[in-house]
């Protein structure tokens, strides 16, 4: 017997390609990036500027910490302004994932505070490369560099619950990664200055962030958001996301799969069945079945977590047989093949 598998979402933040909304001015959303060498900033004067965002250097590589990354970042918080942390990466230095535990754990986790960007990857040409002796690619090749590079994002989504924002340049992404198109679900922040953002890397139909100069008006780096004031406290914001599976294993036997894969426990999930095709629910283990029917509640399914439910029919007629569930208000038809 042939086993059939189903899957759906129950919700996903799908920031991470173009943006539909006109943006807010011509451009977007403005904001600034700054780092260690800005050092003091008046926040006030920049939030009265017309920035609605900064992006704060939290950490490089496997060692060091912004002295400066506190103050910038509660600073920007305090005058009104959405903010998120950068980690300056150095792929030769670690393996992805130990990088990314230095950057959660020196101030680039999420916060579910409404008002902080999921955490940034920043990928550009080695400037150490007279001190470290690499290339513009660290001497990765395009293969390992991938490797590298879903080595960081898989370790700060299972760490946070967030896709980490990657910054970049197309130029670089070409050369050191192949033009992977591997990283659609990770929102894009492009670097090109000038008047226009340019094409973007293969992984990404346009830009969520635009960085056009490194200095301007404002203090720092010049960048826009490519949508609505709204929709940039939505990527702040984010929402659960709960996927699911399902597979008819047999004409008896049936199992659907919850995952919690958003950045919130998920609370108070329901599933219910009917058996269709003259067949009747005789075992549903921790859930309440009666005839066809079948019931379900999940209290909670925290970070990372998932569950699956098993159902047993006595599937004794001949032809058609399977059972119709619904989750959440996803339907699911599981039927052997």
């Amino acid at each position: 017997m042939k086993r059939t598998l189903a899957t759906a979402a129950l919700a996903a933040l799908g920031l991470g390609g173009a943006l539909a909304a006109p943006a807010q001015a011509a451009n977007g959303v403005p904001g600034v990036d700054v780092s260690n060498w800005t050092g003091e900033i008046d926040w006030a004067a920049v939030s009265s500027g017309g920035a609605k965002f900064a992006f704060v250097m939290a950490t490089e590589g496997t060692g060091f910490r912004s002295p400066t990354f506190d103050a910038q970042f509660e600073g920007a918080a305090q005058n009104g302004l959405v903010r998120g942390a950068y980690h300056f990466a150095q792929p030769h230095e670690s393996d992805g994932a130990q990088q990314a535990e230095h950057f959660v754990q020196n101030g680039g986790t999420w916060h579910r505070d409404g008002i902080t960007l999921p955490g940034v990857l920043d990928l550009e040409d080695n400037p150490y490369g007279n001190r470290n002796g690499k290339n513009n690619c660290y001497d990765l090749s395009a293969k390992d560099m991938v490797a590298w590079i879903k080595d960081f994002t898989a370790t700060y989504k299972k760490r946070t619950g967030r896709n980490a924002i990657v910054y970049t340049t197309t130029s670089w992404w070409r050369t050191c990664t192949g033009d992977s198109a591997a990283f659609g679900a990770n929102p894009l922040w492009l670097a090109r200055w000038g008047t226009d953002p340019g094409e973007p890397p293969k992984s990404w139909r346009a830009h969520t962030f635009w960085q056009s100069a490194d200095k301007g008006p404002l203090v720092g780096g010049q960048n826009y958001f490519n949508g609505s004031e709204d929709q940039l406290r939505e990527l702040a914001t984010a929402v659960p996301e709960v996927t699911f599976s399902g597979r008819a294993h047999s004409r008896r036997t049936y199992s659907v799969t919850i995952s919690n894969t958003g950045p919130y426990p998920v609370t108070n999930i329901k599933v219910s069945g009917r058996a269709y095709g003259g067949h009747r629910v005789v075992k549903a283990p921790g859930c309440k079945y009666s005839g066809t029917a079948v019931k379900c509640t999940i209290a909670q399914l925290g970070i990372g977590r998932k569950v699956r439910l098993t159902f047993t029919t006595n599937a004794t007629a001949r032809g058609k047989v399977g059972v119709r569930f619904v989750v959440g208000d996803q339907p699911l038809d599981l039927k052997p093949r």
